[in-house]
């Protein structure tokens, strides 16, 4: 490959990733099974340039490689084009081609896990996307970095990656411990919790891999990948062992590979609450928009949804937004289940996250969102006042057009 045996695009990708392994000070490469690409995004003309100079030189993928949600909404562009960046526009259009071009998946999604295949426990993979590295790490078990523009597109057309980091055994290792146990069983069923607790973690953890003790054994895929979705963000985490529910974590003992922690932290219910209210910009008032789905909402949890409608309709003055996956919106089609939320005055919007730039209709006000992460990210992207809350909340907000608060949200904790 660096040779130009296989062509001067793959040539150009395997000379970067032979610059990372030696930045990395890996020995040798690891191939991996598959990829999933944030470059697919238009944040800037670099973004488009190379892209199109890869496909000039006719690279195409070696493995199968799924794409990170889009600055637009391909399936449906006149949500995008409420507020036109033309070049925005363009830029997000001629990046769809060239990924297409080399053969990648139209999948445009941030949450790939939702899709089939997903990783299997043990497989290297070239991961892009923050919270799909925390997710493939930690509940999968598959094996990756956060490989970041554009050396994550270099993977997949290598097919290979730096035998370095998360790849590894003993860099997987386990280093302060969370000690979730006091809290009480019922709050640790709810959904605002994991995002609370994500923001603990990743605040205290830093880039260390948090060990969690206390989750129940029932927690779900949807309550982890919120967890580790904000943990990622609030810190630089890319995987959590949670003790009896993860892969790599049926002891304790194991996810520490035997050593002592670093530290150990005893999580509180005063920390739990001041994460939620440290993601919340105001507290009451008229609200313009609601945001859910970041990560992708998926299929387990528009089943939570749908049974919280009972008929009512989002008020006139606001816009609700649900992002999720071209794959998941064909499934919630089958059920009956898009009809009924277009009819109650939700819009779904597919292959983007309401996060980012072009900015939807109604996103410029104060936001509310069931999501830590559009909390801590939405803000600084779109100029929005975020409120985080719970998805029943969010739910009665967006009816109300007012900001409805669960007076017993916290009632096991107080």
């Amino acid at each position: 490959m660096l040779s130009g045996g296989n062509g001067s695009g793959c040539q150009i990708a395997m000379r970067m990733v032979v610059a990372a392994a030696e930045a990395l000070t890996a020995s040798q490469l690891v191939r991996i099974n598959s990829a999933h690409v944030t470059s697919c995004f238009y944040s800037g003309r670099v973004n488009v340039d190379f892209a199109e100079h890869l496909v000039a030189n006719e690279a195409k993928v070696a493995v199968p490689t799924t794409l990170n949600a889009s600055s637009m909404d391909f399936v449906h562009p006149e949500l995008t084009l409420v507020n036109p960046d033309l070049q925005g526009v363009t830029g997000a259009q001629r990046l769809r081609e060239c990924y297409l071009k080399m053969g990648c998946n139209q999948t445009w999604t941030c949450a790939p896990y939702h899709i089939d295949p997903k990783p299997q426990f043990g497989e290297n993979i070239a991961g892009s996307e923050s919270n799909a590295v925390v997710f493939s790490n930690s509940v999968l078990g598959a094996r990756t970095n956060l490989y970041g523009d554009f050396l994550d597109i270099a993977a997949a057309i290598t097919g290979y990656v730096p035998y370095a980091g998360l790849h590894q055994d003993e860099s997987r290792r386990g280093e302060i411990v969370f000690d979730a146990q006091g809290i009480p069983d019922s709050v640790k069923e709810t959904d605002i919790f994991f995002n609370a607790l994500g923001y603990v973690i990743g605040r205290e953890s830093g880039s260390q891999i948090p060990v969690i003790l206390g989750l129940l054994p029932t927690t779900s895929e949807d309550q982890l990948k919120a967890l580790g979705s904000t943990a990622a963000c609030a810190g630089a985490v890319k995987m959590f062992h949670a003790i009896g529910v993860t892969p790599e974590a049926r002891s304790l003992a194991e996810a520490l590979q035997g050593s002592q922690p670093n530290r150990e932290v005893s999580v509180s219910a005063s920390q739990i609450i001041s994460a939620s209210d440290a993601l919340c910009m105001e507290t009451h008032g008229r609200i313009s928009a609601v945001c859910m789905g970041t990560p992708h909402f998926s299929f387990s949890e528009f089943q939570t949804l749908i049974p919280l409608l009972s008929n009512r309709k989002v008020h006139a003055d606001v816009r609700f937004y649900i992002s999720t996956s071209r794959h998941i919106i064909k499934l919630i089609e089958k059920e009956g289940w898009l009809e009924e939320l277009e009819e109650a005055g939700i819009t779904i919007v597919a292959d983007r996250c309401t996060y980012n730039v072009p900015r939807l209709d109604g996103v410029d006000g104060v936001v509310m969102t069931n999501s830590a992460k559009w909390a801590y990210y939405g803000p600084g992207n779109v100029g929005a006042k975020a409120i985080f809350a719970s998805l029943k909340e969010c739910l009665d907000s967006a009816v109300a057009g007012r900001v409805v608060r669960d007076p017993d949200l916290w009632a096991g904790l107080i």
